[in-house]
């Protein structure tokens, strides 16, 4: 299973790939972790990843994308992958779009998770005391949803047209949410 999840920060991407992952028997790719982990151990990436990631913007295009290239080049991502915060814009999804037809493996499926901006500012304030990430402080969030709103929108329309498009009703328990993903990608594979 190849799919990708879209969203707003706080939708519960990070939350469902894992349950994906561990379904479909494929590595969760986390883009958002691959920075932390180069933050904490100091790297250029991590260094240059930090000044945006401390306004609430997006890392450049071309760093992400040669990240996340090399990460699918390894072998644990030969028969899937779950890619979550991946591609954000149209100019990274062109990129994995190339990637993969160049390897004869399409994506099958962009999930987008739809959650009010009410609950979303409620999971991230949450989300920020419990695990003090700096990220998501209040003014910080809001300047991501925007960022969101602008960027990242248009890769919503990008997977319509391309007919791989499943939108996720994201509010509830996990284990609803897993459910009803699962059923949409059922549903979509005895369509194909």
């Amino acid at each position: 299973m190849r799919i990708v999840l879209l969203g707003p920060p706080g939708a519960g991407k990070g939350t469902q790939a894992a349950q994906m992952a561990c379904r479909f028997g494929a590595p969760h790719i986390a883009t958002g972790d691959i920075f932390r982990a180069n933050v904490a151990e100091g790297t250029e990436l991590g260094r240059a990843a930090q000044e945006y990631m401390d306004l609430g913007d997006l890392v450049p295009d071309e760093v992400v994308i040669a990240m996340v290239m090399e990460r699918l080049a390894s072998d644990d991502c030969d028969s899937g992958f779950v890619l979550d915060g991946f591609p954000r814009t149209v100019n990274q999804a062109e990129a994995l779009d190339r990637r993969l037809a160049g390897l004869g493996t399409p994506l099958e499926a962009a999930l987008s998770f739809d959650v009010t901006e009410e609950e979303l500012l409620r999971r991230l304030a949450g989300r920020a005391a419990a695990q003090h990430r700096a990220d998501d402080a209040e003014q910080t969030i809001r300047h991501r949803l925007e960022v969101f709103a602008i960027k990242t929108r248009p890769l919503i329309d990008y997977y319509a047209r391309r007919g791989l498009l499943i939108n996720i009703d994201a509010i509830g328990p996990i284990e609803v949410v897993t459910k009803r993903i699962l059923d949409e990608l059922e549903g979509n594979r005895r369509q194909g």
